[in-house]
């Protein structure tokens, strides 16, 4: 799949996979950054992009700032709809004990593109039986 790909900021490089067959496309920071304990704050990434129709992208946050720092995503996922056009920003938070900085260029978020399926709604009195039924939240054990 090709997207189109505007970089707003020569400090930053386009998304990149680690590896090959990786899913996620690294985000960079464009600014410097340090966060304290229970902080929140918004990250621009010095990147714009044209998602195609049918497609959407989800900003996941990076395992290793998670486990090594406590670092997550306010709201993980974060959704860049396909009309969207703006630059990508990362609601980037501080759960751990200790400030944490991220310069400019650092890695700071992953970028997976997905396929969206056209929803239409076929509206019903009753739905169909499944084994989870009404069980919610815990259910599962």
């Amino acid at each position: 799949m090709q997207v189109t790909l505007r970089v707003l900021d020569p400090g930053v490089s386009p998304p990149v996979t680690a590896h090959e067959g990786d899913a996620g496309l690294d985000l960079q920071a464009r600014q410097e950054v340090v966060l304290a304990p229970g902080e929140r704050v918004s990250v621009p990434t010095g990147i714009a992009v044209a998602i195609p129709d049918g497609y959407a992208g989800l900003v996941l946050p990076r395992s290793g700032h998670a486990r090594r720092s406590g670092i997550g995503l306010v709201n993980s996922p974060g959704l860049i709809d396909s009309g969207y056009r703006g630059e990508i920003e990362v609601l980037l938070i501080n759960h751990g004990q200790e400030p944490v900085r991220f310069e400019t260029g650092d890695r700071i978020a992953q970028l997976v593109i997905v396929e969206v399926p056209k929803v239409t709604w076929q509206q019903s009195e009753v739905l169909p039986e499944s084994s989870r039924g009404q069980r919610g939240f815990g259910s599962s054990g």
